[in-house]
């Protein structure tokens, strides 16, 4: 990978990692689930103005739209403002990858590897630890969302499988159009609407900032970046830069936010990203009809959320 790509996807994953502070920023101004609509609504408009229809079918973009627009990052938000640490939870976020794995091999009949079993195992004792440690010294609830929304993301994964979006910005800025009308009925009916014109009307520079952010910097920038590293390069020498997320995700939170990493979370740390990591490249070599191996050179890169190199956008 040549230098300035090779800091680009560094860039990236900073840019995601931070990004778990920046929702903690900005629960402080919105309810979770407002913040979450205007994430998705700031992120569409106007670039969807700009930006090709992905060249899938609609039902693709309206059930990814819903299930990670909807499911999966509102209730990452609802965790991280019930007192789930905004760096622990970009750690914990990353066990969607052996949900999607697990998701692969129920509904798409996928055979893993003996390699790839074994990371997940990996991976699933780092949760473990990571829940005792919570569970001693957090709220274990928000913990559990964070949880369920790193399902709701494997199955988005799954999804985003299926529909094979050739181009990961048009993608992710035309499915952004689906969730913020849902996202807004949820926060009326359970946030309440005195809540959200009370957060609209007290709108400062910091809460603007922090969805500025999360929708441009993080989503359409992230999302670029990372689609132009993919095209340019194979799948599996941009994914494990993923990786670094979470990394940048508890440093910059001990950093601006105070918070601190107990030994046993260091642990789970560890465990998470091994497993996470070995789950991620101990796949089975794809196959023709016949049995024999696909030669490298048949392989399309997938785009983020898919395979390898789904995007761990928080």
């Amino acid at each position: 990978m040549r230098p300035a790509h090779l800091a680009l996807a560094v860039l990236v994953a900073a840019v995601w990692g931070v990004n778990f502070v920046v929702i903690d920023i900005g629960l402080d101004h919105f309810p979770p689930l407002l913040f979450s609509a205007l994430r998705f609504l700031v992120a569409a408009l106007p670039a969807v103005l700009f930006v090709p229809r992905p060249k899938v079918a609609l039902k693709w973009v309206i059930s990814v739209g819903l299930v990670l627009g909807v499911a999966k990052f509102g209730l990452l938000f609802i965790g991280i403002h019930q007192g789930m640490p905004a760096g622990f939870s970009s750690l914990v976020l990353q066990i969607q990858a052996v949900f999607t794995a697990l998701l692969a091999i129920t509904l798409l009949g996928e055979r893993p590897s003996r390699i790839r079993l074994t990371g997940m195992a990996i991976a699933l004792a780092g949760i473990v630890v990571a829940a005792v440690d919570e569970g001693s010294s957090g709220p274990l609830g928000a913990f559990a969302l964070v949880i369920a929304a790193a399902a709701f993301w494997g199955l988005s994964n799954i999804l985003t499988r299926k529909a094979a979006p050739p181009d990961a910005l048009s993608w992710m800025v035309w499915l952004s159009l689906v969730p913020p009308l849902p996202l807004l009925a949820l926060s009326l009916l359970f946030e309440g609407p005195a809540a959200d014109l009370a957060a609209l009307r007290a709108l400062d520079w910091s809460g603007a900032g922090a969805v500025v952010y999360v929708a441009w910097i993080s989503t359409v920038f992230g999302f670029g970046a990372w689609g132009f590293l993919l095209r340019q390069y194979e799948a599996s020498a941009v994914a494990p830069f993923s990786l670094l997320v979470p990394v940048f995700g508890m440093s910059s939170a001990g950093l601006l936010l105070g918070e601190s990493v107990s030994p046993l979370r260091w642990a789970a740390a560890v465990l998470l990203v091994g497993g996470v990591a070995i789950t991620s490249t101990g796949r089975r070599p794809s196959r023709r009809p016949d049995g024999n191996h696909l030669p490298p050179r048949t392989r399309v890169p997938s785009p983020p959320a898919v395979h390898g190199a789904r995007s761990p956008l928080p």
